[in-house]
């Protein structure tokens, strides 16, 4: 299965984080609470974020699709 049909990407692409929010269905603020260890929305397993510049960061597209497929592989 592939969770970005239809989706053209580099292996290697950043993204930004609305991109990410279009992907897997959350607003922004969640993503933020899945990436903080002090979260009970906290998910280690998340991608972490790349930071480009002092006011921009982004996701390695890979390492969403990859975090993508495992959710949808470990569903009962």
């Amino acid at each position: 299965m592939n969770a970005f049909k239809g989706q053209t990407f580099q292996m290697n692409q950043l993204i930004s984080i609305k991109k990410v929010v279009g992907f897997i269905g959350v607003c922004h603020s969640t993503i933020y609470e899945m990436m903080d260890e002090n979260s009970p929305y906290y998910d280690p397993t998340f991608p972490k974020k790349v930071t480009i510049s002092k006011k921009r960061i982004g996701w390695s597209v890979w390492e969403i699709h990859q975090w993508i497929e495992t959710k949808l592989a470990s569903r009962e």
